[in-house]
């Protein structure tokens, strides 16, 4: 079974962390119910989130430079900021548990005082949050459960968890795979994990065997766990479009996106691994983000296949296939060079339906699905005519063959520059033919089209209005060999036989 636990109380209907919003979620059944707590000046432990009350409650003041009193009559839309013991009684006759979340250390040994002066069972009451307040809590009490944090994909030490003795330990969902779980229960300890908030990923979650899930979105976490989700097994079968719910694949194709943005900036790339040489690396990140996507569509989506950039795969007949590089640019990634980018597209034999391509380090995702259009962030977008019309002045882009020029690449640059026309090479073949639909560019050439690296970017240029040609000249979103050319309309035929004059 796998806990519901309500972030703040039911908060995505009520103000967090007040005493309507912890009802709400103690009604609905929620396994557990999460709060946060900090210290008052005069050492009242006060449920709220935030050191100030300037994001909910308008003043800028720190909570640990306001008394109670000071704090006790602010109103805002009707809500009040609680204490802990208030909460406390909301508890009893529940079967609810709650939980203590604390960032700091303050307030831990005041808040397990809180709890033992009340009523309510100590074995009602979880803690989490900062690691060296759940070491002060351990001191004050021994029966304390604790859900410890982890920050790290590396798992903490027999040592730690004897330290702490802790019941759960609680990570960012995004740290988490499968193998993560399964290690986790071998250390004897359950899986917490934060703050998931849209149902294909809670769905992924549950199935995975995460022991608790936090949300805002209590009620639809509930409706997703009664679905008993689980990891399609059942291995790749032939399916129609028809039988393809697009509308859903596109929202989880997003979903991934996003999230792979998130993990690429926020997550060190740590050290380099070698593939099959020097040129070819690979970050524990490129693993990471490529096992969380497999395991996300298998938990949405059964029948499909996947082709990836670190664990292989192979095109089917008449099965949905998607392709995934989870860090294009890995070089770039692993040296800090903020241009790398995520590239995932579904395509069903051969015949592309959907490209989400991720530029991390400008917060922007592009989608696209076949007819339907391109976006980015959301909101549609078209090429530019007006800049698009010209090679003198512009820029086309074209990236290395592996770590070395293709041939016939120096000719390139020399027919461009007679142009007055600059060639740019960044390192991330997915951005290079993006950079067509994103107005950066005229012009772009891959001298070797891979779907898991180029299929998504085509699909997105193709739907915001570009061309895409194959080495015959021929409109192609999905070359069987050779490589492709992503240009606007109005330059399209001159780079192409700039491109064609100078293969061999």
């Amino acid at each position: 079974m796998t806990f519901a636990c309500a972030h703040r109380g039911d908060s995505s209907l009520y103000r967090e962390n007040t005493l309507e919003a912890i009802k709400s979620a103690i009604d609905k059944g929620a396994d557990v119910v999460e709060i946060d707590v900090h210290l008052s000046s005069d050492g009242e432990v006060v449920v709220i989130h935030d050191p100030t009350l300037e994001r909910l409650w308008g003043c800028a003041k720190q909570v640990k430079k306001l008394t109670w009193s000071e704090i006790s009559p602010i109103r805002t839309d009707g809500y009040r900021i609680p204490l802990l013991r208030e909460v406390l009684e909301l508890f009893k006759g529940k079967s609810s548990l709650l939980m203590i979340d604390m960032e700091i250390t303050e307030p831990a040994v005041p808040s397990v005082k809180v709890v033992l002066d009340s009523s309510l069972p100590l074995s009602q009451v979880t803690w989490c949050g900062n690691i060296e307040a759940m070491k002060l809590v351990r001191s004050a009490s021994n029966e304390a459960r604790i859900w410890m944090p982890w920050y790290s994909l590396d798992l903490p030490s027999q040592s730690d968890i004897e330290e702490l003795r802790p019941e759960f330990l609680n990570f960012n969902y995004s740290l988490v795979t499968t193998e993560t779980v399964q290690r986790v229960h071998q250390l004897g300890c359950k899986v917490s994990v934060w703050t998931i908030q849209d149902q294909p990923i809670m769905r992924w979650a549950a199935a995975i065997g995460v022991d608790s899930i936090t949300s805002d979105y209590l009620e639809s976490l509930q409706i997703t766990l009664r679905e008993e989700p689980c990891l399609y097994e059942g291995g790749p079968r032939a399916l129609t479009e028809a039988d393809l719910d697009l509308d859903a694949i596109e929202r989880v194709a997003e979903i991934l996106g996003a999230w792979s943005a998130m993990v690429t900036t926020h997550f060190d790339p740590g050290a380099m691994s070698f593939k099959t040489n020097a040129g070819d690396i690979v970050t524990r990140i490129d693993l990471l983000i490529e096992t969380h996507v497999r395991e996300v569509i298998h938990a949405n989506f059964s029948g499909h296949n996947f082709v990836g950039e670190e664990f292989g795969g192979e095109t089917m007949p008449d099965i949905p296939t998607w392709y995934l590089d989870p860090v294009d640019g890995t070089t770039n990634f692993a040296n800090r060079m903020p241009w790398s980018s995520f590239s995932l597209a579904l395509a069903l034999d051969r015949k592309p339906l959907i490209g989400v391509v991720t530029h991390p380090w400008l917060s922007r995702v592009y989608s696209a699905r076949v007819g339907k259009g391109a976006k980015c962030n959301g909101k549609k977008i078209t090429l530019d005519g007006e800049t698009g019309t010209q090679l003198s002045s512009r820029i086309v882009s074209t990236e290395l063959d592996a770590y070395l020029p293709w041939e016939g690449m120096a000719q390139f640059l020399d027919e461009l520059g007679k142009r007055y026309c600059t060639m740019r090479i960044m390192g991330s073949g997915t951005l290079t033919l993006l950079g067509v639909a994103a107005n950066h560019s005229v012009g772009a050439v891959i001298s070797n089209f891979s779907p898991i690296d180029h299929l998504a970017a085509v699909i997105i240029v193709s739907e915001a209005g570009g061309v895409v040609l194959n080495e015959q000249g021929k409109s192609d979103l999905f070359p069987v060999n050779g490589g492709v050319l992503c240009a606007t309309k109005g330059v399209a035929t001159e780079l192409f036989e700039i491109w064609s004059s100078v293969k061999k």
